[in-house]
């Protein structure tokens, strides 16, 4: 099943550059490479220090493991970035990087310290409000409820509510091996494949696909595991908040073929996250637990002890994603 998830992400790789979104082979290898060994590296370096992933209630592993995920990728970013920097091309707007940048940071902290939720809460928000002030706002619901464009004091609470609230549906869903990682392979693709224009986000789009790649392999092995860790899964939850954003506005236009209402869009590549979350908080507050206190009442957690596989029950999921995304170009294009 393994061999699935590294086909699944061959492939992905393969659709983007159909779009002519073109990566030089030679330049994807060295991606995967860096990737690779800077994962090996980190968690040795972990290993070494003890700092690693001890087996809890919730765990669903049942050896060692590190939380070094995050590392890696963005070492290979800001290695790979740094090269074209360095030579004077610009690949994408280099600057977006620093909110995720601080949410690693802190996603880090917190994989070797447990950082109390509210730090990282309050680090989700100071992260929002860079990307606004770089412009990356909402001000367009796109026909929901009526509504078309919302005034600067409104657009900027929501654009803030729903960044955290990405950020924290792709952490929150980081719970079974391969998971996140697929959500965000499959959220970029999507992103990438229906665009009419060549996004600006394209060449960190592959390198983030390729960097996932070696973490698959690690992930899934049975001895000396890799998780995403926060860094990982804050940054890339960071990451894909940013690229909605850009989908809810007016820059980014969806294939004539695949026309859909850009909510409806946004909901039908991000559907397991977004139910996920959305089921959890509820379920949390109407038991008066903090909705951001960890437990194991996640659908992927009831999948995993019944069906008892990993590989499974993500590869269950997203064919139900992509059948979604499917079924819902149907009903409104």
């Amino acid at each position: 099943m393994q061999l699935y998830f590294i086909f699944f992400t061959l492939v992905a790789i393969f659709y983007i550059n159909k779009l002519n979104l073109h990566m030089d082979f030679t330049l994807g290898i060295i991606v995967f490479i860096i990737s690779f060994f800077s994962i090996v590296i980190s968690q040795k370096i972990f290993i070494k220090r003890n700092v690693i992933d001890k087996i809890k209630i919730r765990s669903s592993h049942k050896s060692l493991a590190t939380r070094t995920g995050g590392i890696a990728i963005f070492s290979t970013l800001f290695l790979i970035s740094s090269y074209y920097y360095i030579t004077g091309v610009t690949i994408y707007e280099y600057s977006i990087l620093i909110p995720g940048i601080i949410l690693l940071a802190v996603g880090l902290y917190d994989d070797i310290y447990n950082v109390d939720f509210k730090l990282k809460f309050i680090f989700q928000i100071v992260a929002a409000k860079i990307l606004i002030d770089s412009g990356l706002i909402i001000e367009n619901l796109h026909g929901v409820m009526g509504i078309y464009e919302i005034g600067r004091i409104a657009a900027q609470i929501l654009t803030i509510f729903i960044i955290v609230a990405i950020i924290n549906a792709i952490n929150f869903i980081d719970g079974i091996d391969g998971l996140a990682i697929t959500a965000v392979i499959f959220f970029i693709v999507a992103f990438e494949l229906f665009a009419v224009n060549t996004s600006p986000f394209y060449s960190l789009s592959q390198i983030i696909v390729i960097s996932l790649l070696p973490i698959y392999y690690f992930n899934y092995r049975k001895k000396n595991k890799v998780f995403l860790g926060d860094s990982g899964s804050l940054f890339l939850g960071c990451i894909v908040s940013i690229y909605t954003i850009y989908i809810l506005n007016n820059d980014y236009i969806i294939k004539e073929e695949y026309d859909l209402n850009k909510i409806i869009y946004v909901f039908s590549i991000l559907t397991y996250p977004i139910i996920d979350i959305i089921r959890v908080f509820f379920i949390r507050i109407y038991n008066k637990r903090s909705p951001f206190l960890p437990d194991k009442n996640h659908i992927h957690h009831i999948l995993i002890k019944k069906f008892e596989s990993h590989s499974l029950v993500v590869l269950g999921i997203f064919t139900i994603n992509i059948l979604a995304l499917v079924l819902l170009q149907i009903i409104f294009s």
